[in-house]
């Protein structure tokens, strides 16, 4: 075995129990996780994002974006407040989500608790393309097609928040 190497051996079952490929090495993507989870209300999302948006994970987010456009979704808010970490691939992903629904003339708000993945807009002057808001009720509030289609239940952003488990 090479000097700096280490392998872990066992029986395969073993191996994929715990992440190793066959050669018994950990492959990088073993270690990258995205969550995504969504709640629809007549035609718009939120989308759940938790985990870390990067080269391995960005086309996941990009193809959920598509497929809810394909099946008539228009206004889209993503709560990314579970996200750990935003590479230039997940910005690209959140860009290309931006521009696919403003062709339909939809939107896509975003949610962010701030520290660094606030500041990655800030710095990269995506602040100026995205609505940032701190919470999802405060991006329901701030989005007219929300409203129409929440204040038809007789709820408050807030309300609707709640019974979704999106406070």
């Amino acid at each position: 075995m090479p000097r700096g190497s280490s392998r872990t051996q066992g029986p395969p079952d073993q191996m994929a129990r715990a992440g190793r490929r066959d050669d018994g090495c950990m492959a990088l993507e073993d270690f990258v996780e995205l969550k995504l989870g969504h709640h629809t209300q007549d035609g718009i999302e939120v989308v759940d994002v938790e985990g870390e948006i990067d080269v391995y994970t960005a086309p996941e987010l990009r193809e959920r974006v598509i497929r809810l456009i394909d099946d008539g979704t228009l206004h889209i808010i993503a709560d990314l407040r579970g996200v750990d970490f935003l590479d230039s691939t997940g910005l690209s992903a959140l860009v290309g989500s931006l521009r696919r629904l403003r062709m339909r003339e939809g939107s896509l708000k975003l949610v962010t608790s701030g520290g660094r993945i606030l500041q990655i807009f800030v710095i990269t002057g995506l602040t100026r393309a995205f609505a940032l808001h701190c919470s999802v009720p405060d991006a329901i509030t701030a989005d007219q097609h929300w409203q129409v289609t929440i204040a038809g239940q007789g709820d408050s952003a807030s309300e609707w928040c709640r019974k979704n488990g999106l406070a």
